[in-house]
């Protein structure tokens, strides 16, 4: 049978208090709708349509051309968000289910667990439902003596005994694809908001002697809805606690798991150990048997295997095998860091491919270069790259060894094998096997403080 998605992603979100479109605010770094997109292409659909309305063109560029957009100019409901999908999918044949792209925590394994609960049991809709400790604001679940879903009874038109109710409605729903949008065309707006309400096409089929069925998901925490800052935090927590114990089931060692932060893409390989303060974030990928942190920040990197890297920033760069960074280090974009190289406290390192074995220990700045392998940059070395409107390009062979305090002038070149001595200011190439010194020669001036006191 075929099987389509409708993600309902229009509404401006105003109790977010942001500029930020709602479906796009972040969750463990990537947008809550982007979640919703993720988890329904694991299930497998044939078509999945995204109904858009404010920050549409944003959603667009998040999304990627894979999925159908429909525009729902005015937010007139839930129902009507749907109806703007009809010229899509209105003559298919199939099971469409409706998600709400503000739900980020929700999974595949409870997808396919309500499709399949609603081809067991043929029905032209069913309703994803779930227990809440709290069930206040939420549309009870009201069933006969046999189970049988009755109806859908919102808080505010509840009596008591069905406030009582703790089962509630999600928000999310199977249908018979063509039931669904011939149902939809007799939905009303006879209400206080004047809005078409998805939830009456329940009520619709209902008076028609379809079938209507409900399966309650066992955890309530995958269908929370973020509508502000309170919610966003809270599915932030449950989230990360989520991807931390999915990795620490593989086989990765969270010291301190309530202070690790690992964004939804990462990959970590077995027997890292990642300690507190660790942010990890967009499509980084550790490798095996590392040492990250405490308190380091890596993004959109790749780092290999028994590398450690602690209290330090790794930035858009690559980082190989049996590297030590860190404390203090910042590796900017565009870095590529070799096997066995030790770059140590307070260096910072851009756009710079640096070899194997190679060392820059402490208080240094590399940034646009091309260094050798087994170079030593002694403390406080700098490629000094800019010329306040153009960056240059300086190279340091294999073998080099620049000593401490000395100025490489982009652009230029270091031989192979060369010396730098200490407190060089170097502006022209050094041919290899060299040593090189641009400094001025001691001056000493006996007395001279004693005769600058008698004035």
């Amino acid at each position: 049978m075929n099987r389509f998605a409708v993600i309902l992603a229009a509404g401006q979100g105003t109790r977010m208090k942001s500029r930020l479109y709602k479906v796009l605010h972040s969750v463990c770094g990537k947008p809550m709708v982007q979640h919703v997109v993720d988890q329904i292409s694991l299930v497998g659909v044939d078509e999945t349509v995204v109904v858009v309305g404010h920050g549409a063109e944003k959603v667009k560029d998040q999304l990627g051309d894979k999925i159908t957009y429909v525009l729902q100019e005015e937010q007139l409901g839930t129902g009507h968000a749907v109806m703007q999908a009809e010229p899509v999918l209105k003559n298919k044949e199939g099971v469409t289910i409706v998600l709400c792209g503000d739900t980020p925590l929700i999974t595949k394994e409870t997808m396919e667990s309500l499709l399949a609960f609603h081809a067991e049991h043929k029905a032209k809709a069913t309703i994803l439902t779930a227990k809440a400790t709290d069930p206040t604001g939420y549309g009870r679940i009201v069933r006969d003596s046999q189970g049988a879903v009755l109806r859908i009874v919102e808080h505010k038109d509840a009596t008591d005994e069905e406030r009582m109710i703790t089962e509630i409605n999600t928000g999310t729903y199977c249908f018979d694809n063509a039931a669904l949008f011939e149902a939809l065309k007799h939905v009303g707006n006879t209400n206080v908001q004047g809005e078409y309400y998805l939830p009456d096409v329940i009520e619709i089929l209902q008076n028609r002697g379809e079938l209507i069925a409900a399966f309650q998901t066992a955890n309530f925490e995958e269908t929370l809805g973020v509508n502000d800052r309170v919610a966003l935090a809270s599915a932030e927590s449950i989230m990360k606690n989520r991807i931390n114990e999915t990795h620490m089931r593989n086989g990765v060692t969270l010291i301190d798991p309530t202070n690790t932060y690992i964004g939804a893409e990462v990959t970590i390989g077995t027997d890292t150990v990642i300690k507190p303060g660790t942010a990890l974030s967009g499509k980084t990928a550790i490798g095996d048997n590392c040492e990250i942190g405490p308190n380091t920040e890596i993004i959109d990197s790749l780092v290999g295997d028994q590398t450690m890297i602690k209290q330090s920033v790794v930035s858009k760069s690559e980082i190989g095998n049996d590297v030590t960074i860190g404390p203090f280090a910042h590796i900017r974009p565009e870095s590529q860091i070799h096997d066995e190289v030790k770059v140590g406290n307070f260096v910072e390192i851009k756009k710079t491919i640096f070899g194997k074995g190679s060392k820059a220990s402490h208080l240094s700045y590399i940034g646009d270069a091309q260094i050798g392998s087994d170079v030593n940059l002694g403390c406080g070395s700098i490629t000094v790259n800019y010329d306040g409107k153009n960056k240059y390009l300086t190279k340091v062979e294999d073998g080099a060894f620049v000593g401490c305090n000395s100025n490489l002038i982009a652009p230029v070149t270091v031989g192979k094998n060369s010396y730098i001595a200490a407190g060089s200011t170097i502006t022209d190439d050094v041919p290899e096997n060299s040593l090189a010194i641009a400094r001025e020669r001691q001056m000493i001036k006996r007395e001279y403080v004693n005769k600058l006191k008698e004035k």
